[in-house]
């Protein structure tokens, strides 16, 4: 097994429980581990072997478009979901980093599936 790691990926979503807060999406950064067995693209030197990671991205940057969540448990859940769905890794562990408490560098929410 092989770990592609895409760390702080910087995103705009709607997330919190009082409705002020969802009004407006916020900045949330998101790391993302992705495991598969990568012998065939390591053997082939094709992108057609591996996830591909710019692909990833791509799809977390628009993830949150006309969506809102109030729990970032939920929303670390849905992406969870939507990348074992979409990109097929064997497991896939999602963090979400929040910036909502002054007196701390920020909450976060880590799972694995």
């Amino acid at each position: 097994m092989a770990k592609i790691s895409i760390v702080d990926l910087e995103v705009f979503y709607r997330v919190g429980v009082p409705d002020e807060e969802r009004a407006q999406p916020q900045r949330l950064l998101l790391t993302i581990e992705l495991e598969a067995d990568f012998t065939a693209a390591a053997k082939s030197d094709s992108i057609t072997d591996t996830i591909n990671y710019f692909a990833v991205t791509q799809r977390l940057l628009k993830f949150g478009e006309d969506k809102s969540w109030k729990l970032i448990e939920k929303l670390a859940t849905d992406i969870a979901d939507v990348i074992l769905a979409e990109f097929k890794p064997q497991t896939v562990s999602v963090e979400v980093k929040k910036f909502i408490i002054p007196e701390a560098r920020y909450v976060s929410v880590k799972i694995e599936k």
